[in-house]
């Protein structure tokens, strides 16, 4: 992996790290998202977890803090979101949470020796990894027999903001999503990454096997669109989520702005509870 890559996506979010957490509490869908994506972590038992892309640490320090049994380990490629994920730990004296800058080929070398039961991705991380399948290894050589994984996706098939973009006569950003390199959400900042499908994402993942997997947002609209959010009233939002929910795991639900998939050991698996 080119260290050149590296830098150039840990200077994107050093200088994302800025006003990250004020944008991030002013925006309740994210909120509502991301403890979704909590559930799913708790519902296993875990003694060694990863977070890959840990930000500034609100997952990392809310496992450490519900956690204390458990070990909760973290790496991310920028040095400024180290930091704000550094002062939370040291704040709240979380003695069984550890952080390090580095990329997902640095684990190995950052915490020595440590296999991990649960590793997890949130938000897209592993869409700024230049090889998803070099990725896939790397982490895969770091899960426990039984371990598993749960991570996040922004994914390569949203289909109600391709339609939102096209009614704003937006073509390009209509189908920014399946380019080679989609470049991010932002439109003044360029970060090089890639949306990927549920068949790319279980093909660079092999040979663990998909047992569970969720979309979000497929039509409850995503956490940009800012306007559509102000103009429904809240039971309209609410709906809108609850019906998310209910086709989240269908056909459908490949649809979302982001996908979730639990990844494990087909030795593990339940034939009843595989996705196909």
């Amino acid at each position: 992996m080119s260290d050149t890559y590296y830098k150039e996506v840990g200077a994107y979010y050093d200088d994302d790290a800025r006003d990250f957490e004020e944008r991030y509490w002013d925006n309740p869908v994210l909120q509502r998202i991301r403890q979704s994506f909590r559930e799913e972590v708790k519902r296993h038992k875990v003694k060694n977890i990863l977070e890959v892309g840990f930000g500034p640490g609100f997952d990392l320090t809310h496992f450490a803090r519900i956690l204390p049994d458990s070990n909760v380990y973290g790496v991310d490629v920028s040095l400024e979101m180290v930091n704000l994920a550094q002062a939370k730990i040291d704040a709240e004296d979380l003695a069984n949470a550890k952080v390090a800058q580095g990329s997902v080929e640095d684990i190995a070398d950052r915490f020595p020796g440590v296999k991990y039961d649960m590793i997890y991705v949130f938000f897209g991380a592993l869409n700024t990894v230049d090889d998803l399948e070099l990725a896939a290894k790397h982490l895969q050589a770091l899960l426990t027999p039984d371990g598993k994984m749960v991570l996040t996706f922004v994914n390569k098939w949203f289909i109600a903001g391709m339609g939102i973009e096209l009614l704003k006569l937006r073509v390009k950003s209509a189908f920014s999503r399946l380019k080679p390199i989609w470049g991010g959400y932002s439109p003044t900042k360029y970060l090089a990454s890639k949306c990927y499908s549920p068949a790319e994402v279980k093909k660079a993942f092999a040979p663990l096997k998909c047992t569970y997997q969720s979309g979000y947002s497929i039509i409850y609209p995503a956490w940009y669109y800012h306007g559509i959010h102000r103009r429904l009233p809240q039971r309209m939002l609410r709906l809108l989520w609850q019906m998310d929910r209910g086709i989240a795991q269908s056909k459908p639900g490949t649809w979302g702005e982001y996908m979730l998939y639990r990844l494990e050991a087909n030795t593990a698996s339940s034939i009843s509870d595989t996705v196909g």
